[in-house]
């Protein structure tokens, strides 16, 4: 596909890396430990299920975001079940979701929500199906405000 066809504000860059973990306590202790990796923000999001912490990767940006399920039917809860603990998503920030939710229908990739919903710290989220995006879960990004 020709450079043209792709506008250049479509993804902005790497918003984070989301990775599913049985425990968050553990891995926050892991993280801080071994790589020196400290929590910036932790909230529960009951309509995605799940309790997470967003970690700083040194002056950027750029986040680590560890996921732990709140119940055993959640999203992240059936994604360790089926490959154990690891990297779950990559989230790319976008400026605004719904004009690249358009973009991307109209190229024929499906998206898992209608409508975006809620993501950590009021942002608003959507995710291309794994099976538009090469086999990688890619959530997009619009940060709150």
């Amino acid at each position: 596909m020709p450079d043209a066809l792709v506008p250049e504000h479509l993804l902005l860059t790497i918003d984070h890396v989301g990775i599913a973990v049985p425990d968050l306590d553990d891995a926050l202790e892991f993280y801080a430990s071994i790589f020196g990796l400290h929590s910036v923000h932790e909230e529960v999001n009951e309509e995605q299920g799940v309790r997470e912490a967003m970690l700083a990767v040194g002056e950027s940006d750029t986040r680590i975001q560890l996921l732990a399920p709140l119940t055993e039917q959640s999203t992240i809860a059936k994604f360790i079940d089926r490959n154990g603990q690891g990297i779950q998503q990559l989230a790319y920030r976008v400026a605004d979701i719904d004009a690249v939710s358009a973009i991307l229908r109209e190229r024929g990739v499906r998206l898992l929500y209608d409508a975006p919903k809620r993501g950590t710290s009021d942002s608003r989220v959507n995710f291309v199906h794994p099976k538009d995006a090469g086999g990688v879960l890619v959530e997009l990004v619009q940060p709150a405000g």
